[in-house]
């Protein structure tokens, strides 16, 4: 598949989701085994203490590695799991989410995504995730929509 299809298949997947639509997010980049996710940051996406709410991170972590997997698997993929490490507040203008497969099979795939706040056009790691995502049958799929 062209890295223009897998862009418009990832745009499609994007649009389709209405959390992504509710936080904003954006497909920045989207090819074969790589993904970058944005979201622009807003007051509704803090916390107490006006750090970006974790569950945002959690999110971009999240669809960001489901993406990644999707790209190497098929359109038709869920997360099996995941594991997200916060390594410092998040304060920024923008979080930017970058995934990549690091192995695929026929049925799942690992993959890694890193989460960066911009701040004043500087880039700070605020959380790392690693996932593993599943390929389900397009039964299943047709199935949940």
């Amino acid at each position: 598949m062209s890295n223009e299809a897998i862009f418009q298949m990832g745009q499609k997947a994007l649009d389709s989701q209405p959390f992504s639509q509710l936080i904003g997010a954006k497909l920045a980049s989207y090819k074969d085994g790589v993904v970058e996710l944005e979201i622009p940051v807003r007051e509704e996406l803090f916390q107490q203490n006006k750090f970006v709410h974790g569950g945002v991170l959690s999110y971009a972590a999240d669809n960001a590695l489901t993406f990644a997997g999707g790209s190497a698997l098929g359109p038709n993929v869920l997360t099996s799991e995941y594991k997200i490490n916060y390594l410092q507040p998040a304060i920024g203008e923008k979080i930017i989410a970058r995934a990549r497969v690091i192995s695929a099979g026929k049925r799942q795939a690992v993959c890694q995504c890193d989460v960066f706040l911009v701040y004043e056009g500087e880039e700070t790691l605020c959380a790392t995730a690693l996932g593993t995502i599943a390929a389900i049958s397009s039964e299943k799929a047709n199935k949940e929509k």
